[in-house]
């Protein structure tokens, strides 16, 4: 993979671990029904229903999220997501969600991004089950697709097969897992995430509450802080921080993090809020 500058890096990591991860780690495209790669085996078809359903009344079918992607006072591009849709996986209901990023004509005249980012997560359990990354970023492309075999606990990535704990999630379904939980100042929560073939234990912490206004509106927040719980994650991208809707929708509004000279910043410009629905 050709050489990145810090600022490339970090735009593509707010992007898509927001989380994110992600941010969005964010070009509209007709979505359709993702199917597993030719070269990945397909997902197990489960005899029996998954013994975990969670309570979610964050999010639902419609939601849509636009966001600028800031280098300090500059803007770099825009970024969206989105849960496109509601399909039948594995025989179960699934959401599809899918964020966008796309650099703009000042950016891209030096180096275009162009990133799209597709996960299938369980409706019900709200766990992973197929997670696919397209990059395009100047001349580097790449597309990387993780299956998962939440029955058997296992992830399928490239020619590997990992196993992993009970409902792990991927980069872009822990954002969304997690904005289903109960966050309390100082407290944290513990998530397990499988990223480009690694399984990475995530901290999310909870600092505080906080008024903040962006182009989208003033929001009544709560910040967190997500950290992967391995030696020097964090060493190149510097502490990433979200900002998140201090009521039942957890709706990111600002994501930032901090980098040598300045900072990068994601922050919400508008929204469309979706369809929660009980499964």
């Amino acid at each position: 993979m050709p050489h990145k500058s810090k600022l490339q890096t970090v735009m593509l990591s707010i992007v898509i671990l927001a989380g994110l991860l992600p941010l969005l780690y964010f070009v509209q495209v007709e979505i359709q029904v993702a199917h597993a790669s030719d070269n990945i085996p397909e997902p197990m078809v489960l005899a029996d229903s998954l013994d975990r359903n969670v309570v979610n009344d964050a999010f639902g079918v419609g939601e849509k999220l636009t966001f600028d992607i800031n280098y300090g006072f500059i803007n770099a591009g825009t970024a969206t997501m989105e849960v496109a849709g509601l399909i039948e996986y594995n025989n179960r209901p699934s959401y599809q969600i899918v964020t966008q990023a796309l650099s703009n004509d000042f950016f891209s005249t030096f180096y275009r991004v162009s990133d799209r980012v597709e996960s299938i997560m369980d409706a019900a359990g709200l766990f992973s089950w197929r997670f696919e990354k397209n990059l395009s970023e100047g001349k580097y492309r790449s597309v990387r697709i993780s299956s998962f075999d939440p029955h058997n606990r296992l992830v399928y990535y490239q020619k590997d097969t990992v196993e992993v704990p009970p409902f792990t999630q991927d980069a872009l379904s822990v954002f969304y897992f997690a904005r289903t939980q109960d966050l309390q100042v100082g407290k944290s929560i513990f998530i397990d995430n499988f990223t480009d073939g690694k399984l990475y234990p995530l901290e999310v912490k909870v600092l505080k509450k906080e008024t903040i206004t962006v182009k989208a509106g003033t929001f009544d927040c709560i910040v967190v802080e997500p950290l992967l719980r391995s030696v020097g994650v964090f060493r190149h991208e510097g502490r990433l921080k979200v900002w998140l809707t201090d009521d039942r929708l957890k709706m990111p509004v600002l994501m930032k993090s901090k980098v040598l000279v300045g900072s990068i910043s994601a922050e919400l410009t508008d929204f469309r809020l979706g369809e929660i629905e009980s499964f």
